[in-house]
């Protein structure tokens, strides 16, 4: 069973409100499965949502995020009950470390550092670094246009096997947690 999901979003809300209710009731889904919400404690965006709603339905969040964001007040690291947050040095360690405590990966709509999380652990996951599993919550089809570009990539041979294969995409969060678990 997940009892550690990291999960990858943005730190803007984006343009469509709906996201940031789908991030709230994702992180009190969470709650409700008792899964500790693992993510790179930013106070706002989506990030801030999902884990106001980990916070708000009970549930446990962990939290690693950089000096220099703290800094700038981008994260949300007051004592709220069930939050724990670590501050790290850099980007390499914030990653680091919410790498080794997840059992699996989840990836919901963000942008570019979002994208950089999301591959990364894909990539560590092809080169047998881990073998937890990634996934990504296809909320609104927002992931239908890279799930498109690595059926490319992989037609034209510079991935291996279908991103099907690796990569468990659903809308759904039962559907896609179930999917995480099974290829654990």
């Amino acid at each position: 069973m997940i009892k550690h999901l990291a999960v990858f979003l943005g730190s803007r809300d984006g343009n469509d409100p709906a996201l940031g209710q789908r991030a709230y009731e994702i992180g009190k889904g969470l709650a409700e499965r008792e899964i500790e919400l693992v993510y790179g404690a930013g106070g706002g965006g989506l990030m801030g949502r999902i884990s106001q709603g980990a916070i708000d339905g009970n549930g446990k969040v962990f939290g690693v995020i950089p000096r220099f964001m703290v800094d700038r007040e981008w994260g949300r690291i007051e004592g709220a009950p069930g939050m724990q947050t670590v501050v790290v040095d850099t980007m390499h360690e914030r990653k680091a470390i919410m790498a080794e405590r997840a059992d699996a990966f989840l990836a919901l709509p963000g942008g570019i550092g979002t994208l950089e999380e999301l591959f990364e652990v894909w990539t560590w996951q092809t080169l047998s670094l881990h073998g937890k599993p990634v996934g990504v919550l296809n909320i609104n089809g927002f992931w239908d246009p890279l799930v498109d570009m690595m059926e490319r990539i992989a037609s034209a041979g510079f991935l291996h096997g279908s991103p099907a294969e690796s990569l468990v995409v659903g809308e759904d969060l039962d559907d896609v947690l179930a999917r995480l678990d099974a290829a654990r």
